[in-house]
């Protein structure tokens, strides 16, 4: 197994240079990042502009301006007509904020479209945004590409889904979608899907016999599997039917907020046994009365760890790295969009009027640098933070999808 030179380089201050986000306190430590020659990341407007001492691989984000009229859907995808052309704001942010490479969700995930058919329309559109932003944007088909990305200045996209259902009944379609360029598929989102059972399905029931042939399809493209949204039984035989590691992408840990989107220790600690990664999210999910703050991050994350081991966690924010400027109107537009979500029947539990699905106090393109800076005033090492927000991704999707 490849090591993704996490160490071959000496100790340097990276977290030092985070001045206002108590890093001096954390003293230096060991860097991937220098290591794999990707420090200096010129961003847009500049060298310097960016933060030249972070590796972010957001294992599930978005690129988008929240503050742009229409930049979203109800049900958490573009619309069918959404430009081939990336907001600036958004665009900027992105590359300002230290990510490497981001799990961006395209394709069906729920709603009255063709699974198929729409998803393959996603892939096309993507495949064009990208190339209208090549001096931004590269798509990602390889661990390589994604530290390629970094070295050049340039966000990495990995294309993925967050629901199973554009497999129909042709488990073959894996093969379909690997070969356009698809690296991560969820199995199903909060519903039931013909793979298996999402969180919110009071029956829990597990994985599917067809289900187990989509795992296995997946395994054999070698694509990543993820158990994001996943009921606990479907969650847990997914784990069991895959024969490469797994990602749970974005989630948050059940025993400290015991809501159905969060997952038990049990499933943290079989998909870290089996060589594979739990991401934290930025989400309301994180606090049980849904006012979740950037101290519940640091919170979900160090239970995490504690569980899983440090090499086994990281951080799949669930959001753009854009700030909202307007917190009245975003509390407004949550209000109308979990309205939308109740009635497509795809809601969570903790999903409520009042409540924002991102966490205020980490916002913009500068919520990777407090994180660091919050878990490096709380003792945590430059190594594992480093571990967190990046080199953790980047090793099991350098194992699963190979160089």
């Amino acid at each position: 197994m490849k090591t993704t030179n996490l160490r071959l380089m000496g100790r340097r201050t990276f977290l030092g240079a985070a001045a206002g986000f108590a890093l001096g306190a954390a003293g230096a430590g060991a860097t991937g990042v220098a290591a794999m020659g990707v420090a200096g990341r010129g961003r847009i407007g500049g060298p310097g502009r960016g933060q030249p001492d972070l590796f972010v691989v957001n294992m599930l984000g978005g690129i988008r301006n929240p503050n742009r009229r229409g930049s979203r859907g109800p049900l958490g995808g573009d619309p069918p007509d959404a430009p081939l052309t990336l907001d600036e704001r958004a665009l900027s942010d992105a590359l300002d904020s230290g990510t490497a490479a981001v799990n961006t969700t395209i394709g069906y995930v729920a709603g009255p479209q063709d699974p198929f058919e729409y998803s393959v329309a996603e892939v096309a559109r993507w495949n064009r945004i990208i190339r209208n932003h090549p001096e931004a944007l590269l798509k990602v088909r390889s661990a390589n590409d994604i530290e390629r990305a970094a070295r050049e200045d340039r966000v990495g996209v990995i294309q993925g889904f967050q629901n199973g259902a554009m497999m129909g009944d042709d488990a073959g379609r894996v093969g379909t979608f690997a070969g356009l360029g698809i690296k991560i598929i969820q199995l199903t989102y909060n519903g039931p899907n013909q793979l298996g059972h999402g969180s919110m399905v009071p029956e829990n029931g597990g994985l599917t016999d067809f289900g187990r042939d989509v795992v296995a399809g997946l395994n054999a493209t070698r694509t990543l599997v993820d158990l994001s949204h996943s009921g606990e039984q479907t969650c847990l035989d997914g784990i069991d039917a895959s024969s490469a590691p797994v990602a749970i992408t974005h989630t948050g840990c059940r025993a400290v907020t015991n809501l159905p989107r969060n997952k038990t220790d049990r499933e943290l600690r079989l998909v870290a046994a089996g060589g594979g990664i739990v991401g934290i999210y930025f989400m309301p999910f994180l606090a049980a009365d849904g006012m979740a703050v950037a101290e519940d991050v640091v919170r979900h994350i160090e239970h995490a760890v504690q569980v899983c081991g440090e090499e086994h966690v990281g951080i799949g924010t669930d959001g753009g790295t854009t700030a909202v400027d307007d917190l009245e109107a975003a509390y407004e537009a949550a209000r109308r969009e979990v309205e939308a979500r109740r009635r497509a029947g795809i809601s969570a539990a903790g999903e409520r009027p009042g409540v924002v699905p991102f966490i205020p106090d980490l916002q913009g393109p500068d919520q990777f640098r407090k994180l660091a800076g919050m878990l490096a005033a709380r003792g945590h090492s430059s190594e594992r933070i480093e571990r967190i927000l990046g080199l953790n991704a980047l090793r099991v999707m350098r194992d699963v999808w190979g160089e």
